[in-house]
């Protein structure tokens, strides 16, 4: 069984709007969904019309970090796609969906390459290689007037980064997943 497996991701969201009545709790549900699927497709595009105008991302942990704006929010992105870590699963575990904010919590489990890591100061034995980053992560989705998420703020539990290269992932390890197209079921 593959330790990073994408469809993970959403698993809990569809569940849960599998089961939900609430027009608007479905719709922030669906919203959730879309944005998962985009980022793990990595298409930029689809991924920024989940997104507010006025979106503001604020990163708890070791460094706070904040992305005021849809722009600083399309170059974490941009970022985010040229890093090669996007192979990613949030096993959440805990759902909890209102009309205006969305909480998912869980474990992050990320493939990063060798190379980034190397590229930021980390050792590794096989810059080919991917290595697993693993922390608790809990996130706050507030959604806007619009209806888009108008931030998305994480606290992140420990240091994932810490022991990474010892943590080398065999290609098994990381589910292949192809990106259904825009518009199909499920």
């Amino acid at each position: 069984m593959p330790l990073i497996d994408p469809t993970v991701t959403w698993r809990k969201a569809e569940e849960r709007l599998a089961a939900e009545t609430d027009p608007v709790l479905r719709g922030n549900l669906e919203l959730l969904i879309e944005h998962m699927k985009a980022e793990a497709s990595l298409d930029l595009d689809r991924l920024m019309a989940t997104v507010s105008p006025s979106a503001r991302y604020v990163f708890f942990g070791d460094e706070d970090r904040e992305l005021d704006g849809k722009d600083a929010v399309r170059g974490f992105y941009t970022d985010f796609a040229a890093s090669g870590a996007h192979k990613l699963q949030f096993d959440v575990d805990r759902l909890v969906v209102d009309r205006s904010c969305i909480l998912t919590e869980g474990t992050m489990r990320m493939a990063y390459p060798g190379r980034t890591l190397a590229g930021h100061g980390i050792e590794v034995d096989d810059p080919d290689a991917h290595y697993l980053y693993e922390a608790r992560m809990a996130v706050i989705w507030p959604i806007a007037d619009d209806g888009l998420f108008v931030g998305e703020d994480s606290y992140t539990g420990g240091d994932g980064f810490a022991g990474i290269a010892d943590r080398k992932l065999a290609p098994s390890d990381i589910a292949p997943w192809e990106p259904e197209p825009v518009g199909a079921p499920g």
